[in-house]
């Protein structure tokens, strides 16, 4: 059985920091390409940031270039989103996922989702 488990989540002011981090089991880990997306109330699923399989190859958001830092641990089987300068307009559940993917950045392309987590940034 496929887990995506993610952590790190939680109430933080503008302009903290946050590490995110997704432990995944029931997949061979260092074949499947990684991804956080991010969900806020009343808009769509959005792709933050992806790596791929071997960590060589990411892909973030225009939104998230520069603030936050994607990587993965594959010994660990864990994958992270470190995210710095938060904003508001960051609130919203944050969810891992896993796929074989042609370019990382399509939900389409992950078949397996975690619950996700809550992010919540004050002004």
């Amino acid at each position: 059985q496929v887990q995506l488990v993610e952590s790190g989540g939680g109430l933080a002011q503008a302009g903290d920091s946050l590490r995110l981090s997704c432990a995944a089991s029931g997949i061979v880990f260092n074949t499947y390409d990684m991804a956080w997306f991010r969900q806020a109330p009343g808009k769509d699923r959005e792709n933050v940031a992806a790596i791929n399989w071997s960590g060589g190859s990411q892909y973030y958001a225009d939104f998230a270039e520069g603030r936050f830092t994607i990587s993965r641990d594959n010994a660990e089987r864990r994958v992270y989103l470190q995210m710095n300068s938060l904003k508001p307009e960051d609130t919203g559940v944050y969810y891992c996922a896993a796929g074989r993917t042609p370019g990382l950045v399509s939900a389409r392309d992950y078949g397996f989702w975690g619950r996700g987590t809550q992010v919540s940034i004050s002004s």
